[in-house]
């Protein structure tokens, strides 16, 4: 096992050297302009589109460097991993190209989509278990697999060998833009890996630039530890953003971000699920949660990168379909278009036609209705969600709802009662 007590910092060569490994295994990304964002910002913004990546990610570039790099000895241990879907996915292409055996421990509500995609990966030679809610649910299976069967765990951010294979993701970038220079780095952060890797090439070749690191609000763990000054678990996180969330952010990666990143900042997983429907109906890219938080927080740099080169790496595109009905909610409720209520209903004839006449706007829809009527009661409650095209329609109608005596409460800011809406 590593330790990880001791300062690590990756060395320049061995990031170098991973990317000649890595040559016919990893794609050299392309580093593509968005011309909308880019006249939307009034910024030259490029996309690193790791999102074209062979396993759709760029983790089989920290994946294949690290399991390379072992011994026949330690390679017939076997292999173990823990991972919410692209690290796995990593694992799984690599083990099947240097024909290793591998078991692969998931969180059981991985999208099935990378299930499967870990499973084409890996063909026969990896096993497939999944376990737990999160990440470190997957992470504590696996260490207690690894202690009963002597196998090699290769973690998915913290460890000297992944950090340098992610690395090779700046130097790609870099080589893209030889003659410009980027002011603004955008990098995902979930356990600091790629964030680790991709800062210190920029550190030693383009130290001007601002490199900003991106969480999802729900799982902030590198923000929290730098603030609070050393590396720490959080107690509970938001689990949507699933390439993301984790607890605890690695060790080495955490010394090296703190040292390197010129801030973190989060964004709302409401902005991440908007910025999916976004790129998918305007510009065709499918990118999964993780991958759209170097694209949602454009908008809280909106002053400072006007006018300026910008680079967002486009981490991941593995996203399951099954979710767009969640995606698309999420993205209505963060814009304020969508909201819950507790409708009280007279109990009579034409009660509903005289709320959706009278009450709702001309705009406004009814798109979620749960009513039961009971006759021993003057009004019954009904559960009513309503979409509306403009979010400053939300106080009229809010206003109509009282002074005509339909409003019961409102539910959005009660998140006990919105998880079993949404």
């Amino acid at each position: 096992m590593l330790d990880t007590t001791t300062t690590y910092y990756p060395d320049l060569k061995d990031i170098e050297k991973a990317a000649e490994k890595l040559k016919g295994v990893a794609l050299y990304t392309p580093l593509l302009p968005n011309m909308a964002l880019s006249k939307e910002f009034n910024a030259n913004i490029q996309f690193k589109r790791e999102d074209l990546q062979t396993v759709r990610s760029y983790k089989i570039r920290g994946a294949y460097n690290k399991i390379s790099s072992l011994g026949n000895n330690e390679l017939s241990r076997g292999i173990v991993c823990a991972s919410a879907g692209n690290h796995a996915q990593g694992v799984a292409f690599s083990c099947k190209l240097l024909e290793v055996k591998g078991t692969i421990f998931m969180p059981s509500p991985t999208p099935k989509q990378k299930v499967e995609q870990v499973r084409m990966f890996g063909e026969d030679y990896v096993e497939i278990v999944l376990t737990g809610d999160t990440f470190d649910d997957a992470y504590n299976s696996a260490m207690h697999h690894c202690e009963q069967s002597n196998a090699l765990f290769i973690h998915p951010f913290n460890d000297p060998k992944v950090i340098e294979g992610q690395g090779t993701v700046g130097l790609e970038i870099l080589e893209q833009t030889a003659n410009n220079k980027i002011d603004y780095l955008f990098l995902p952060v979930g356990g600091g890996g790629l964030s680790a890797g991709v800062s210190t090439v920029f550190k030693a070749f383009s130290p001007n630039t601002k490199i900003i690191g991106v969480e999802p609000a729900g799982a902030p763990a590198m923000k929290n530890s730098l603030q609070l000054g050393h590396n720490t678990a959080l107690e509970k996180i938001e689990k949507f953003v699933d390439g993301a969330a984790v607890k605890k952010v690695g060790d080495l990666n955490f010394e090296i971000c703190r040292k390197n990143l010129s801030e973190v900042v989060t964004v709302d997983e409401g902005k991440v699920c908007e910025i999916i429907l976004q790129m998918y109906n305007k510009d065709a890219i499918v990118v999964e949660p993780a991958g759209a938080l170097s694209i949602a927080v454009l908008e809280q740099y909106r002053e400072e990168i006007a006018g300026k080169n910008v680079v967002c790496v486009i981490s991941g595109s593995n996203n399951d379909i099954t979710r767009t009905e969640e995606i698309k909610e999420r993205a209505l409720l963060y814009r304020g278009l969508k909201h819950y209520f507790i409708v009280k209903f007279p109990q009579r004839a034409g009660a509903l036609k005289l709320f959706v006449n009278q009450i709702l706007g001309p705009d406004d829809d009814i798109t979620h209705f749960e009513y039961t009527k009971k006759n021993s009661r003057e009004t019954g409650a009904a559960v009513v969600g309503i979409e509306l095209k403009n979010q400053n329609d939300f106080d009229s109608l809010l206003a109509r709802m009282k002074a005509s005596g339909f409003y019961g409460d409102y539910l959005n800011d009660k998140e006990y009662l919105m998880n079993l809406l949404v």
